[in-house]
């Protein structure tokens, strides 16, 4: 009798809403996204690779009281190739990075920027993302200022015994929500040369952990957008 149920709901699986607390099926995602790949590749192509962004508007929140929320997730497929990580290393993660062809800092460049604000800010500006050696993470504050955290890109640990590389490809799979003083988030998801299932799979990753962020989960979801970077909005919810 289990088996049976369990091949009768398996063709409605499209259908049906992806869990308990989502109010999207995955056959929404796919039409959503379609229609994104399809204005991006045949109506409008640009001649550069086009990102494409989960775009959130909030509702039932005030960002003057309310808790600001901050979260992190990797999603199943890098959807940033093409990011800047920079190593803030000891010796050996300088030359280890330098072999990679990753930008690096040791501890005496960082002392350098000598805490200006402008030159921590351009720093910032420059990469995506940061990865800093155990012995140097806890002395960036001390020796940048609040500059890196302020742009939220506060480093991440990387120990002695982390493979670089594998920690680089992680990032490009990570997004981060960051609460603002505005009711509107914008998140990457991928771009315009994936195959359709890898965006739906990291649209859907993103949205579930999103809500799971929020006070009132959906309820203080207004509406969810996927768009590619000159495409226009396709409205998801």
């Amino acid at each position: 009798f289990l088996c049976c149920h369990f091949h009768f709901i398996l063709p409605l699986a499209g259908r049906q809403p992806l869990s308990k607390m989502s109010k999207l099926t995955r056959d929404m995602y796919d039409e959503c996204i379609e229609k994104v790949l399809k204005y991006s590749k045949e109506e409008k192509k640009r001649n550069f690779t086009e990102t494409i962004e989960l775009q959130i508007m909030l509702k039932n929140y005030d960002p003057s009281k309310d808790k600001r929320f901050s979260g992190t997730v990797k999603l199943p497929n890098p959807c940033k190739p093409k990011i800047s990580v920079c190593i803030l290393g000891d010796a050996r993660h300088c030359d280890q990075a330098a072999k990679l062809g990753l930008p690096n800092m040791n501890v005496e460049a960082l002392k350098k920027l000598n805490k200006n604000k402008k030159l921590v800010k351009k720093l910032a500006n420059s990469h995506n993302a940061f990865l800093a050696s155990a012995a140097l993470i806890k002395q960036i504050p001390r020796i940048l200022g609040p500059g890196l955290n302020k742009a939220g890109k506060f480093p991440t640990l990387l120990a002695a015994d982390d493979d670089m590389q594998a920690k680089v490809d992680e990032l490009k799979q990570t997004i981060k929500f960051q609460m603002k003083k505005v009711l509107t988030l914008g998140v990457s998801i991928g771009h315009v040369d994936m195959e359709m299932t890898d965006i739906s799979l990291n649209a859907i990753t993103a949205v579930n952990f999103l809500v799971s962020l929020l006070k009132k989960n959906w309820q203080n979801v207004k509406s969810l957008t996927i768009k590619s970077t000159m495409g226009k909005p396709q409205q998801l919810f």
